[in-house]
This record gives structure tokens, C-alpha cells and sequence, in this order.
């Protein structure tokens, strides 16, 4: 018969694992309020752990440091996106564009600052390379059907084609430099598009 210490145990591992999941989670929140708000190197491991209601020591144990930090904080960041992005249908440019108008419209100008902090921060380039990576790959199955039958450089510099117009920065040339409205964008996007889905 189990005694009432053994029935106890595996549900105080259970209970601690889950609050140091939770505190975990509380970090990267306060790494990411505190990164979109200013740049990286002006925030500090003690602003942040203030933040999240810990001490100095348990960010460092749990990250490594404040660079480590904001690279998971990127990562988690990273999968919402591409589950976001990943709800853009195959072969509807406008459902496809409006996905895409959808994340940038939340998260553009959050992008442009990771991107300008890349340099600044070099655990920060391997996020935005993946991030590249990810627009990549999600260009390639949402325009499937216009790079079906292209083969070496045809398929290489017409899924470059939709990288490039598809991009954060095109999309702060037209918004933010243009100051197009969002659904001028939209349209704007769409008209891009269209000349790269024919057959030529």
C-alpha cells in the first residue's frame, strides 16, 4: 500500500513543473513588452526580472542572460507567427494576401526592429534567419501552383520574385513610406502579385 508521502510526490512534481513552466513564460512576456518598446541593448536583466516578479539569478539560470532571453523570446514569437501565416490558403492570392496583411499590420514594424537589431544582438541573426527562412518556405506553398513546372534558375527567381514582394520591408515601403491605407496595400500587393502567377 502506497504511503500518503508517495501519493503526494509525482503531484508536487507535476505542481512544480508546471509553475516553473509558468514562471518561464512570465520571462519571456517581460522580454518581449520590454523589447518592442526599445531597443534590446537599453534593457536590463534587472528591469526584467522586475518585470516578472523574479530575481536576476532565476533569469540567468533559466536563459543564460538577457541575450539568451530575447532569443527564446523570438523563438515563441516566431511559432505564433507561423501559425498565423500557415492559415493562408494554396492558390487564393487574395485570402493569401490578406494573411499576410494581417500579420504585418500586427507585427511589421516589430519585424523591422528585430531586423535592425540583428547586428546589435548576434543571437538575435539566427532568429531573423529563420524568420527568412519561414517567409521562404511560406512563399513557396502558398504560390505552389505558379512554381509548379518551373525548374533550376526559372523556379529559383520566380519564388525570389514573391520573397521579395511579399517582404516586411514591401510592405513598410507602401504602408508606412507610402502611407497607403491598408486595403490600398492589400490591393497594391495583389496587383504585384498577379503578372507572377501567370504561365510566362
Amino acid at each position: 500500500m502506497k504511503s500518503a508521502e508517495a501519493t503526494r510526490r509525482p503531484y508536487k512534481m507535476v505542481a512544480r513543473a508546471e509553475s516553473a513552466a509558468a514562471t518561464r513564460e512570465r520571462i519571456i512576456d517581460a522580454a518581449v513588452e520590454a523589447f518592442w518598446e526599445r531597443p534590446g541593448e537599453e534593457v536590463s536583466l534587472d528591469e526584467l526580472a522586475r518585470r516578472a516578479g523574479v530575481t536576476v539569478q532565476t533569469v540567468i539560470r533559466r536563459f543564460g542572460g538577457r541575450e539568451g532571453l530575447f532569443v527564446a523570446a523570438a523563438e515563441r514569437e516566431a511559432g505564433r507567427v507561423r501559425r498565423q501565416r500557415d492559415e493562408a490558403p494554396v492558390g487564393d492570392l487574395s485570402a493569401a494576401v490578406r494573411v499576410l496583411l494581417d500579420h504585418y499590420e500586427a507585427m511589421g514594424d516589430r519585424v523591422l526592429r528585430l531586423l535592425a537589431d540583428e547586428e546589435r544582438l548576434p543571437g538575435l541573426r539566427e532568429v531573423a534567419e529563420q524568420g527568412r527562412i519561414l517567409h521562404r518556405d511560406w512563399c513557396a506553398r502558398v504560390f505552389a501552383p505558379a512554381l509548379d513546372g518551373r525548374v533550376g534558375v526559372q523556379r529559383r527567381r520566380r519564388l525570389a520574385q514573391f520573397v521579395a514582394v511579399c517582404d516586411v520591408y514591401t510592405w513598410k515601403l507602401l504602408r508606412r513610406d507610402g502611407g497607403l491605407s491598408r486595403r490600398q496595400t492589400e490591393l497594391a500587393l495583389v496587383e504585384l502579385l498577379e503578372p507572377l502567377l501567370d504561365g510566362r
